[in-house]
């Protein structure tokens, strides 16, 4: 397994009338905890679409234990229980200042191919860099 910790504050602007983090900005604290577990191990968004592959979501679940208010500190966990192939699971835990259990979470990704649109395996150096966690 490969794990990662994140931490993010709730911003006023993505909160609503009660403070609260507004339900869909979930998704996009899930976003930043992929990006920075895959930036940890030297990978990037970026660097996979200049090498002609892209991962778009085909899945996302969620479940809101408790709210994120504004101007908490989030830890977002981010989790991949197995070696990717063609698709790419993430789970997520986020955690507020008190360490309480707040939101569960998850994704299913696909790597594609950017000129054919179609399916493909991910970039060799991504599957070099992540090996080691899965053997």
């Amino acid at each position: 397994m490969f794990q990662n910790a994140t931490k993010l504050r709730v911003r006023y602007g993505e909160t609503d009338q009660m403070g609260y983090m507004y339900y869909g900005n979930y998704a996009e604290f899930f976003e930043v905890g992929r990006v920075e577990m895959l930036r940890s191990l030297g990978l990037t968004y970026s660097g996979m679409e200049a090498q002609g592959v892209m991962m778009p979501v085909l899945e996302m679940k969620c479940k809101y234990l408790k709210p994120a208010r504004y101007d908490e500190e989030i830890t977002i966990n981010v989790m991949m229980d197995k070696m990717p192939g063609v698709k790419i699971h993430f789970r997520y835990e986020l955690f507020n200042e008190r360490q309480e259990l707040i939101h569960i979470g998850e994704t299913l990704l696909a790597f594609v191919n950017m000129k054919t649109n179609r399916p493909c395996l991910p970039p060799q150096d991504f599957i070099e860099k992540l090996k080691p966690f899965f053997e």
